[in-house]
């Protein structure tokens, strides 16, 4: 676990919060919130050329939505 790293624990809680919070967001304004929340988290960590390399990540290792899961 690099320094940076969450316990599993603590991932847990923050993904239920997360989906929560999208939830309570709504269909209309689920990519509103998660731009936002995106943003406030790349101000915390305060370098552009990390969350360059965060966004390039996420998306090639997004899934494929799947019926079945």
């Amino acid at each position: 676990m690099n320094r940076n790293s969450l316990p599993p624990e603590a991932r847990d809680r923050i993904y239920a919060e997360c989906a929560r919070a999208i939830t309570e967001a709504g269909a209309e304004r689920e990519s509103l919130f998660l731009s936002r929340l995106a943003l406030l988290l790349f101000e915390q960590v305060g370098d552009e050329s990390r969350c360059g390399e965060a966004i390039a990540h996420a998306l090639q290792a997004l899934p494929i939505p799947s019926l079945s899961a």
